[in-house]
């Protein structure tokens, strides 16, 4: 049972509704680990920070492919910047992989900022809602980060007022959690996990994520809100059946996470982020030989030679 995004969880005894004790230090560690890849370990001031990082990294994909791309597609010119040289030292060795490196991580890592900024920035969020012609939703109270999934805790947003359902005013005591439960497994036949949300309300409906077979989607979710008291269908949104933007957004976490590539996605984004921080490095190194070597340029003694340099008028007056 979770309690909202900062409230924590338990496990509980399906049978005896014993509570067994809470989530591991291994969870908390990994956790912690989360908070600091998404906000910095402070979610106010961190993810200005992390939104910014991202979307200058972003550009630095968008423009480092833009100044690769070889005037000429020939076997000569693409050889030096797509296969890595050992015979190399230095400088021309740096370039070599800054360049390499970075040609074959572009499509990876263009997919993992894109969906970052998507995740860091409403605007972002909302543009892809206007762009595939669907309202975007209001912001929410208790925000749900864009592109996270429903059924985790404080993932679920706010949806315009008029589609929400009424609260449950029929006064005949309340089904009852089993029933609504029973209920909902027959919704999606062969379901993989449910997560029930509690409403804030006794007389609150009830809302179930129900994770369906995967398919294209790795998770795909669909939402179930029943009649707590009758557990009559109030409103049934299959995964299929949501908008485009709905399902966009969707996808943005398990493309950001490389989990929609199974498990081939997931090595694929780690090799990428790991070439990422190569660049980070081999574009440091360049930087760091070009200013050396503008240093030297600049220190080095002028010609005070009688011949001075070749087409030089030299006067001995």
């Amino acid at each position: 049972m979770s309690f909202g995004r900062d409230g924590g969880a338990v496990f509980v005894d399906p049978y005896r509704g014993t509570v067994m004790g809470g989530l591991s230090p291994v969870h908390d560690f990994l956790n912690t680990v989360l908070e600091w890849h998404r906000w910095l370990g402070a979610r106010e001031v961190g993810k200005l920070i992390t939104g910014a990082a991202n979307l200058a990294f972003l550009g630095l994909v968008v423009f480092g492919v833009y100044i690769w791309w070889p005037r000429r597609w020939t076997a000569a010119a693409l050889r030096p910047v797509t296969r890595f040289d050992s015979r190399l030292r230095g400088r021309a060795r740096d370039f070599n992989w800054h360049n390499v490196i970075g040609i074959w991580c572009a499509p990876v890592l263009l997919v993992l900022t894109l969906t970052g900024v998507v995740m860091s920035y409403q605007w972002a969020n909302d543009l892809r809602y206007r762009l595939t012609g669907s309202a975007p939703p209001p912001p929410a109270s208790t925000a749900e980060r864009p592109g996270g999934q429903p059924g985790r805790p404080g993932a679920p947003r706010g949806r315009p007022r008029e589609d929400r359902p009424a609260r449950a005013t029929d006064t005949r005591p309340a089904t009852g959690t089993d029933a609504l439960w029973a209920r909902a497994e027959r919704q999606v036949p062969g379901w993989v996990a449910i997560n029930l949300r509690v409403a804030q309300r006794p007389d609150g409906p009830a809302t179930f994520f129900i994770q369906e077979p995967a398919g294209w989607h790795p998770a795909p979710r669909s939402q179930l809100v029943l009649h707590a008291s009758t557990a009559e269908v109030v409103r049934w949104e299959p995964h299929s059946g949501q908008s485009l933007g709905r399902r966009i957004r969707s996808w943005v976490r398990p493309l950001h996470t490389g989990e929609a590539g199974g498990v081939i996605g997931q090595p694929v984004a780690f090799l990428a982020s790991t070439g990422g921080s190569l660049l980070v490095w081999t574009g440091l190194a360049l930087a760091w030989r070009r200013s050396r070597s503008w240093r030297r340029r600049a220190g080095a003694p002028a010609d005070l030679s009688p011949l001075g340099r070749p087409g030089q008028e030299v006067s001995t007056d």
